[in-house]
């Protein structure tokens, strides 16, 4: 036991080989984390998600330089993992738990105007608009855009006009 106290320590007072070790035992167990959390964790980056990866990086940090115990910090990161799975299964179950947690999509432009409520209540601008149209469809106007929305994950996407039969 004594060697495992030599190697991680104890408290904040952490020589380089303690808290050396206490970041690759972190990393492992953070790996398996994620793999656990599944991909969506990382992928999806819904604000949802995103609350999950910052607590998660801020809680395991304080076990690598000593803030909290070491097991404390592991622990406390696989209640939020599996509570991660728990409401993302719940929000595959249910349509309204899912709009609960994660918001709905907000039309910005259809019908060939924006929706200047939409984009004021979304803190949204026109240049935002068009930045967004310039990089996600490659277009500089929106003449070929049928609707925009801000998705849950705080991106644009643009669903574009079919093209007239001839």
């Amino acid at each position: 036991m004594d060697v495992i106290n030599t190697l991680v320590g104890e408290g904040e007072k952490l020589t380089i080989l303690q808290m050396s070790v206490r970041a690759f035992a972190m990393f492992i167990i953070m790996l398996l984390l994620i793999r656990i959390a599944g991909m969506r964790t990382f992928g999806k980056n819904s604000s949802f998600d995103s609350v999950v990866a910052i607590m998660l990086g801020a809680v395991l940090a304080r076990g690598v330089v000593g803030a909290s115990p070491y097991w404390s910090c592991v622990g406390a990161s696989v209640v939020m993992v599996l509570l991660h799975r728990l409401v993302a299964w719940l929000s595959v179950k249910s349509r309204t738990f899912e709009k609960f947690i994660k918001g709905t999509n907000v039309i910005l432009y259809e019908n060939d105007s924006m929706l200047k409520n939409n984009l004021k209540e979304t803190g949204m601008s026109e240049y935002d608009l068009h930045e967004s149209l310039r990089q996600e469809a490659k277009s500089l106007n929106l003449s070929g855009v049928d609707k925009a929305f801000l998705e849950t994950n705080g991106k644009i996407s643009f669903i574009l006009k079919e093209k007239q039969k001839e």
